[in-house]
């Protein structure tokens, strides 16, 4: 009995699905579910892995054009590709779009985490996080942050001929304030510091986030936002700087024309200071090549490569209807960074690396570069994750040259990764 109502509930879902797709077949995007539950999963997967996720998109949308529905990881999906779609992604509004994720992400990050919440509950959160990550607050730090990637170089990369970059910049250990929870800071023991005036509301990020009260002077947010969102922090300001910083490298090393000019303009920086002299945030200013160079980067290689969105209702975009799915699944909206990255009536020769066509960001069509998101969903930590950028690689092309030592392929798990490390020959400067 317990076998025959095991494999009704496994496909009564997915009859309910066939069945709900067959009677709007006429109005939905082109495209195939393929294998129930299986889908396009693990070709998608294999492709990231292999590098050739956006040759395969680009080839879904010559066959089908920029809408298409498909499935991936046991969900029907619409997939969205261009301009417009990224606008209707970021602006489109919050009770016919959801930013609900997929469970695997929503486990690692928590249910009440920035990138899930909709309407209010984000603007609350974000507004929290903002407080904190704007530049008049990120200020204070660039002078510990100068000092932990000193100290980083000294003990880990000093006196070495070969650097990995997955282990060399990747396991950085920042002793910074919104880098103490990974050792076991607990929001509740902040709790108590504050309450017994024992730590500063804008010490550090946990802080700062328990010291926010509402206008009946409670605590804005709960426990678990705190949680969840101290670790979108981690992830966001940490590991997406580590990638950026790794394929900057990896970028300079085959550009010595480009290489030469962040040198120039690092070495100018450190020339104007005195010895020993901590960095400042108008240093950082003054490193608009290096930023461009950055952003250039982003471009070719950003480290987030898509994401999913929920319908909540029926849609109409691009002449086509993506529907409310049926009680028992949800309908995703799958959308690309790569796919306007990379398009040639964007950005001419597109896989030509060219940090000049950041020289006027105004002259970048909106929706077209989406590294850091868009509209009220742009990245709250984009002030973090240039500094943390700027920084290290003053440090690092001040002190040291470098050249490849193996091939420097990658391939996406989820983020992009070096295949072999992507290990590095040192010279250090004198």
């Amino acid at each position: 009995m317990n076998i025959f109502l095991a494999i009704f509930l496994f496909l009564m879902p997915i009859f309910l699905v066939i069945s709900w797709g067959r009677r709007l077949s006429k109005r939905l995007p082109p495209g195939s579910l393929g294998i129930p539950l299986i889908g396009e999963s693990i070709g998608l997967l294999r492709a990231m892995r292999a590098n050739t996720a956006e040759k395969c998109l680009e080839e879904r949308i010559a066959k089908y054009g920029p809408i298409s529905k498909l499935s991936l990881f046991g969900k029907p999906t619409v997939f969205v590709s261009g301009q417009a779609a990224n606008k209707f992604v970021f602006t489109r509004h919050s009770s016919a779009i959801s930013n609900r994720q997929n469970q695997s992400l929503r486990m690692i990050l928590g249910e009440r985490n920035i990138i899930e919440l909709n309407v209010e509950d984000h603007k609350r959160v974000r507004g929290a996080l903002v407080s904190f990550l704007k530049p008049e607050s990120l200020k204070q730090y660039v002078g510990k942050m100068d000092v932990e990637v000193r100290k980083h170089f000294e003990m880990h990369w000093q006196g070495k001929q070969q650097v990995k970059m997955t282990e060399g910049m990747w396991s950085v250990p920042l002793n910074l304030p919104f880098t103490r929870y990974n050792r076991g800071l607990r929001a509740s023991e902040k709790r108590v510091e504050l309450e017994h005036k024992a730590a500063s509301p804008h010490q550090d990020l946990i802080s700062c986030l328990l010291g926010i009260r509402n206008e009946d002077n409670e605590e804005a947010l709960t426990v678990d936002e705190i949680v969840h969102n101290v670790m979108v922090v981690m992830v966001a300001g940490f590991d997406t700087s580590s990638v950026l910083i790794t394929f900057i490298i990896r970028l300079l090393a085959n550009e010595p024309a480009v290489y030469a000019s962040v040198v120039q303009e690092q070495e100018e920086i450190a020339k104007s200071k005195p010895s020993g002299e901590f960095l400042t945030w108008e240093d950082l200013a003054k490193m608009k090549y290096t930023w461009r160079v950055a952003m250039e980067t982003l471009r070719m290689v950003p480290p987030v490569f898509g994401g999913f969105r929920t319908a909540l209702k029926d849609i109409e975009f691009g002449g086509y209807l993506i529907p409310k799915g049926p009680s028992v699944c949800d309908i995703q909206i799958f959308w690309t960074t790569t796919i306007t990255h990379m398009d040639g009536s964007i950005f001419p020769e597109p896989s030509k690396f060219d940090p000049s066509r950041f020289e006027n960001q105004s002259t970048v069509p909106p929706y077209s570069l989406v590294a850091f998101g868009g509209r009220q969903r742009i990245c709250p930590g984009y002030e973090l994750a240039r500094i943390e950028t700027l920084v290290t690689i003053h440090h690092l092309v001040t002190q040291f040259t470098w050249k490849l030592c193996a091939d420097n392929s990658f391939s996406r798990d989820p983020m992009p990764v070096p295949t072999q490390g992507l290990p590095i020959q040192l010279v250090p400067k004198k």
